[in-house]
C-alpha cells in the first residue's frame, strides 16, 4: 500500500494532534523505497567500527548461507529515520520530535548488498498525557522488494512536542 492509498493522507504532509490521533489502528504511511547498496553498507561499517566480513567482503560473503553481502541489521533500523519522514504527515505546530525508544525489534530476513526497503507505519497507539506533547506508538513493517519476509518488525516509540 502507498501513501496515495491512504484516504487520510492524500497530499498533505500536516495533521493536526486530534486527527492524527483518529487514525490509531490505521496504517497511516508507507515511504519510498531505500536503496541499501554496498556503498553505504561500507560507510556503515566506518560509522559503527563494525567490519564483519558478511558486510564488507563480496567475496567471503559468497561463502556464507546469503551468497554476498548483507546490511547490518542496525543499518536498515537507522533508515526508520529518513523512512518515517518520508511517510508519515508531520504535526501542525511541531516544535521538534524525539525518537523515544522501541518495544520490540526483530530483525526477520537479511537485505542482501543492492536491495531496496521501505517501511510500513501503523499507529498503534496516541498518547496525549501531557499538554503540548503526544506520544505515539508506531507498529513498523519493514518490507524487501520482491521478498515475502520482512527484513524489520518493530514497536517503535515516538514523541513530539507542538504548540497550536
Amino acid at each position: 500500500m502507498s501513501q496515495q492509498d491512504i484516504p487520510f493522507l492524500g497530499k498533505t504532509k500536516m495533521a493536526h494532534p486530534d486527527q492524527f490521533a483518529a487514525q490509531v489502528g490505521k496504517i497511516i504511511g508507507t515511504s519510498r523505497w531505500f536503496t541499501l547498496d554496498q556503498s553505504r553498507i561500507d560507510a556503515f561499517a566506518d560509522v559503527t567500527d563494525d567490519h564483519q566480513f558478511i558486510h564488507i567482503d563480496p567475496e567471503k560473503a559468497k561463502e556464507t548461507p546469503f551468497g554476498q553481502t548483507v546490511a547490518h541489521g542496525f543499518l536498515t533500523l537507522s533508515m526508520l529515520s529518513a523512512m518515517i519522514y518520508d511517510a508519515v504527515p508531520r504535526i501542525d505546530g511541531l516544535k521538534m520530535g524525539v525518537n523515544y525508544g522501541f518495544d520490540k525489534i526483530r530483525f526477520v530476513s537479511p537485505v542482501r548488498s543492492g536491495a531496496r526497503v521501505r517501511a510500513q507505519f501503523t499507529l498503534k497507539s496516541c498518547d496525549f498525557s501531557k499538554a503540548d506533547e503526544m506520544t505515539n506508538i508506531f507498529d513498523v513493517l519493514v518490507e524487501i522488494e520482491h521478498e515475502d519476509r520482512p527484513a524489520i518488525v518493530a514497536e517503535w516509540i515516538s514523541r513530539q512536542y507542538y504548540s497550536l
